[in-house]
């Protein structure tokens, strides 16, 4: 279903131009968020502009696919946990997406043990929810269409 945008009072359909603006900005602050935790978290081995824009892209389709698939198979430790077993979800999709890009010679990510995937995976949601308070992707999308 399209979302729908409001220029005074009347309600627009977003545009496909308007959603793939939209879907860059967030994947590239999975990109930053990817590269802040490759750089805080020593076990965590990125290399290049590429790696980081190939990992920032995998890990947005496993969190727009598998995680809600996850979650909902795993509703009642999330409800038991308050919400911190989504920490354990993030953990799995990183390392999901270290071990899948570790089959492709040209992308350089690896991940050394759980505990280097489960702060990555802090540090990612951290710094994208900071950046996505600041830098509104759907706002700017608009002001491109």
């Amino acid at each position: 279903m399209r979302q729908l945008q409001s220029f005074g009072g009347i309600h627009r359909p977003e545009t496909q131009q308007q959603r793939l603006i939209a879907f860059i900005i967030r994947w590239l602050i999975t990109a930053v968020a990817v590269w802040a935790a490759a750089k805080l978290v020593d076990g965590i081995h990125l290399d290049g502009a590429k790696s980081t824009l190939i990992v920032a892209l995998v890990l947005g389709l496993l969190n727009a696919y598998l995680k809600p698939l996850l979650t909902l198979g795993s509703i009642l430790f999330v409800v038991l946990t308050a919400g911190l077993f989504l920490i354990i979800i993030n953990t799995i999709l990183l390392a999901l997406t270290a071990w899948f890009l570790g089959k492709f010679d040209n992308i350089y990510f690896a991940i050394d043990s759980f505990w280097d995937a489960f702060f990555g995976a802090v540090i990612i949601s951290i710094v994208s929810f900071l950046l996505t308070r600041f830098i509104d992707p759907r706002k700017i999308a608009r002001n491109f269409g």
